[in-house]
């Protein structure tokens, strides 16, 4: 999970790069994307890594952390 405030930070305004979701916050990308993501396999990389963090975040209904990011 996210040890470094930075990542946290990065999480708040980091953009999806492609698909169906181009240019959203990964934060704001509906937690049934990821559910789908995870089932098919997460990307590797920092990608992968912020994408896993999220979808965590929206699991435990934490989104709201990352409001003052909009």
């Amino acid at each position: 999970m996210i040890s470094d405030p930075m990542q946290f930070l990065k999480i708040g305004t980091y953009r999806m790069p492609f698909g169906k979701y181009e240019g959203r916050r990964l934060i704001d990308i509906p937690e049934e994307y990821y559910i789908w993501f995870k089932q098919k396999g997460l990307p590797e990389g920092e990608l992968g890594l912020m994408m896993a963090a999220a979808y965590e975040i929206k699991l435990n209904g934490l989104e709201h952390l990352f409001d003052e990011f909009k």
